[in-house]
């Protein structure tokens, strides 16, 4: 299973850490309407399985991915409680055998993304895309790794995000700045709404 697909559906993947349940819906519903449908939840909040679980039961436009998953046993239950697919920081071996989701791991260097081939995957989360090369390491992989693809998360924001999404090996950018905590927190659904169409536009 591949999660190139899901990542051709937005230029922009919003990074959600929930931390009120009650959020997950309106804040899915203002970044869906925008223009962003693939949503990452990170499992960093006791919410954020229930917070899958709601957005999926609620919101239809949504394609929700689990994001910060660790374990082999934070994979099962994101896809029990409604994630199409998952990203992680990392590259552990349960991620290189068939689950019950697809997983879009985290490499670095070279030598991960080749340990990712070796199991058929072609498509990686480059983290974290700032501190670990940015454009230049991206850049770098295309001559080797021509087949392969990347999601960068990590120090991408709406200054940057053009450049990594021209090149021709990325598919989407990850970033959390489409929804910042504090317009969470305050319910300023329209201005993230507002946040999700300046992202959405950044392919067009």
């Amino acid at each position: 299973m591949s999660c190139r697909p899901y990542l051709n559906l937005s230029p922009v993947v919003p990074v959600l850490t929930i931390e009120r349940a009650e959020h997950a819906v309106p804040l899915a519903r203002a970044l869906t309407a925008g223009g962003l449908k693939v949503l990452e939840i990170t499992l960093r909040t006791p919410w954020a399985l229930d917070a899958i679980t709601r957005i999926a039961g609620e919101v239809e436009d949504a394609v929700l991915a689990a994001g910060t998953v660790l374990t082999a046993a934070d994979l099962e239950r994101s896809a029990r409680a409604g994630a199409r697919f998952a990203f992680s920081p990392g590259l552990a071996d349960f991620m290189l055998e068939a689950g019950p989701i697809p997983i879009l791991p985290g490499v670095a260097t070279a030598s991960e993304v080749m340990k990712g081939m070796t199991a058929g995957l072609d498509t990686f989360k480059f983290f974290p895309a700032v501190a670990a090369g940015g454009l230049g390491a991206l850049k770098g992989f295309q001559g080797p790794f021509s087949c392969v693809a990347f999601c960068p998360t990590g120090g991408i924001g709406i200054e940057n995000a053009a450049e990594f999404l021209a090149l021709s090996n990325v598919l989407c950018v990850g970033g959390s700045w489409v929804a910042p905590p504090r317009m969470i927190a305050a319910g300023d659904w329209a201005g993230i709404e507002r946040l999700s169409r300046e992202a959405a536009a950044l392919r067009n």
